[in-house]
């Protein structure tokens, strides 16, 4: 199988280190922003190429999947150009800036095309057995966070590069919400800029924020971010049952019951499992184990949109799903 990798930064350097451990498997194109850096990243495979633009590879080289791994005002033409070769593609959240994955989506169904999304908290064995406990708990409340530190790369602090802190990273929060707890129908948000903007040149993105959501089943959920910290401090998602708490965090779950707490560890690689499974569909031509196609996230993408915008507006957005 030959695969294409578009980006040269930390998620197609990810993908690409996992793609070199698997059977049958061969990276043979790069696409960056320059030659130089497709062609350093292309000698790390003994048969791939280096391409400054997407058609030119795509005319060259014949893939039989496509790795999207740009940042979020890169979108657009790429997937466009993918879906007119009829090319599978896994892409990177978030799926872009604006509303044009509305109609990425359209072409991608209209032509059938197998598509994955990098919303890997889904492949964990932690949100697995998240969903599992939940068969017989009802959740009446939950509690997101992504507080952490500010990606020192000059588009992400841009807020019209990035889309800002939810669109970007916390939309992880968002989409594990979706997919235990059922989709959003309305939020509000309040975002302010506190430090940010004063200690590092160029930042437009607010550095704090919090969004409150209802859901179809009745729930409520308010998920906060800010990125004014050193490091990384918390990133995960609380559940609040009649029977207590289930804690989610990227390394574990812990179930908490009163004074007694049972803690899960994640135990497996949820990047080399999506990985896997995109490629497998490929492969087979059946899709029914990717678990974030382009179909589903971009419902997520919509409610962080909504949330920019009831933001900028100071209103509550209802959401049409």
């Amino acid at each position: 199988m030959k695969v294409g990798i578009i980006g040269t930064g930390w998620f197609a350097k990810t993908h690409a280190a996992i793609l070199g451990d698997m059977d049958g498997v061969e990276v043979t194109a790069f696409c960056g922003t320059s030659i130089e850096k497709a062609d350093k990243e292309a000698r790390n495979w003994s048969n791939a190429k280096g391409y400054s633009n997407i058609d030119e590879m795509l005319e060259k080289q014949e893939l039989d999947a496509v790795y999207i791994c740009v940042p979020p005002m890169a979108h657009g033409a790429i997937e466009f150009s993918l879906i007119e070769r009829n090319i599978p593609f896994f892409v990177e959240k978030p799926l872009g800036m604006d509303e044009q994955p509305l109609e990425i989506a359209k072409r991608i169904e209209e032509k059938g095309i197998i598509t994955s999304v990098g919303y890997h908290w889904r492949y964990k064995e932690t949100t697995k057995k998240a969903l599992s406990l939940l068969q017989d708990r009802k959740v009446g409340m939950a509690l997101g966070y992504w507080m952490g530190d500010m990606p020192m790369v000059p588009w992400w602090r841009d807020v019209t590069k990035s889309g800002g802190q939810f669109v970007e990273q916390t939309t992880h929060i968002v989409d594990l919400l979706r997919f235990l707890c059922g989709d959003i129908t309305e939020v509000y948000a309040a975002y302010s800029s506190k430090i940010m903007q004063d200690k590092v040149e160029g930042t437009t993105a607010p550095d704090v924020g919090s969004v409150t959501m209802k859901l179809v089943n009745g729930m409520v959920a308010t998920i906060s971010n800010t990125c004014i910290l050193t490091n990384s401090s918390k990133v995960g998602l609380d559940l609040f049952t009649e029977e207590g708490i289930i804690e989610l965090r990227n390394e574990h779950l812990r179930e908490i019951k009163g004074k007694h707490i049972l803690e899960h560890k994640e135990q497996v690689n949820p990047y080399i499992a999506e990985n896997e499974i995109f490629l497998e569909a490929v492969k087979t031509g059946n899709p029914t184990g990717i678990l974030s196609d382009y179909k589903d996230s971009l419902k997520t993408h919509t409610v962080t949109l909504a949330a920019n915008q009831s933001a900028i507006s100071g209103q509550p957005i209802r959401l049409g799903f």
